[in-house]
């Protein structure tokens, strides 16, 4: 693509949003562009947290739901992410949009959701997907793919008619951010950015334009 192009397209996308002063609502307007533009999982995050000895770990993860309170998703609480959550429950998230040439990162503290909650979204899972994770012991050894499809099927034999209920090692957590950065890709790597940030969620957001 040459600078031309990449000029025009950075042009029609970009709009005014360092003129935004709502950080949910600006995401809210992002997240629809890419609903209609990206070809796969647009509300795809990199979600990072950290190990007992100060590591990182980053792993793709779906985001299920967001609103004024934070971000969702849902695992397994004794994966390794769960467990790095319990012991540090601070996270990142990154949003990346390739196709709009955008970025949303964010970092904030983690908390579960409810069980409530977590018991309404699991109900709109695939029943497969309810099935699987039964049978998953996410994070652990597995000795060969055939082991996981056996448990699989015993999983699917016990459930063959009726609703699957949520299993107690699944929830979600939420992500209430202090910090959300709007990045926009421009040519000659003169970016565009801006950061909200608080101190708490009960103090108003503050807004930053950055440096590229």
């Amino acid at each position: 693509m040459s600078d031309t192009s990449i000029k025009h397209q950075s042009e029609l996308t970009s709009g005014d949003f360092t003129a935004a002063e709502n950080p949910f609502g600006l995401f809210a307007e992002w997240l629809a562009e890419a609903t209609a533009s990206e070809p796969n999982d647009p509300n795809a995050m990199a979600l990072a947290t950290v190990d007992p000895d100060g590591l990182p770990d980053v792993r793709m993860v779906l985001m299920k739901g967001y609103d004024n309170d934070g971000f969702v998703f849902y695992s397994h609480i004794a994966s390794q992410k769960g467990r790095e959550l319990e012991a540090n429950p601070k996270a990142a998230l990154l949003f990346h949009w390739k196709s709009l040439r955008r970025q949303v990162r964010i970092r904030g503290t983690v908390a579960p959701v409810t069980e409530a909650e977590a018991n309404a979204y699991f109900a709109t899972r695939p029943k497969q997907a309810q099935i699987g994770a039964w049978a998953s012991k996410q994070s652990q050894p597995l000795e060969s793919r055939f082991a996981f499809e056996q448990a699989i099927a015993k999983v699917a034999a016990r459930h063959l008619v009726g609703e699957v209920p949520r299993p107690p090692g699944w929830s979600g957590w939420r992500i209430t951010p202090s910090r959300i950065e709007f990045w926009h890709d421009r040519p000659f790597r003169l970016h565009d950015r801006i950061e909200f940030s608080r101190d708490t969620p009960a103090h108003p957001w503050t807004k930053t334009r950055l440096y590229p």
